[in-house]
């Protein structure tokens, strides 16, 4: 397995473990109208913006990508595995590689964590500094965890 920095030729790819990844995953543990916000907001435009930014990468596994991240300074804006890829190792590999990035200019990396990632951010020293709740049609509110962790280098 590799991290790399995603290219422009990869924004197919990322769309599909996004999608792939939050149809499967989502539904699980948020009402449907959180799955479609989280995949229109995840549409191919802003997997471009993701890529130009230089912040984004993918996790490769041969010729597959199995996973994604990204971030913006020091704030982690996405971590997505594929489900099949899931509980293997791959989204800590996306984690450390993207925390490395970060903490070359900051000593705090912060996120804003879905459900079912909480315990996977938790395991890694991750502290739920505050809650967040966005509004969405129909009356849902999407409840997410702000966390944040303390980076140490060397």
């Amino acid at each position: 397995m590799e991290y790399i920095t995603a290219a422009p030729d990869m924004a197919d790819a990322i769309y599909n473990v996004l999608h792939t990844t939050i149809k499967t995953v989502y539904p699980k543990y948020y009402p449907k109208e959180v799955a479609d916000f989280f995949c229109k907001h995840h549409n191919r435009e802003h997997i471009l913006d993701g890529i130009a930014s230089g912040n984004m990468g993918v996790l490769m596994d041969g010729n597959v990508i199995a996973g994604t991240g990204c971030f913006d300074n020091n704030h982690i804006t996405g971590v997505y595995v594929l489900p099949c890829y899931q509980k293997k190792g791959f989204g800590t590999q996306i984690m450390d590689s993207l925390e490395t990035k970060i903490i070359q200019k900051y000593n705090v990396s912060i996120l804003d964590a879905s459900l079912p990632a909480v315990c996977l951010y938790e395991n890694r020293g991750y502290k739920t500094v505050g809650h967040g709740i966005y509004e969405l049609e129909n009356d849902v509110k999407l409840v997410y965890e702000i966390m944040e962790k303390k980076l140490v280098s060397g």
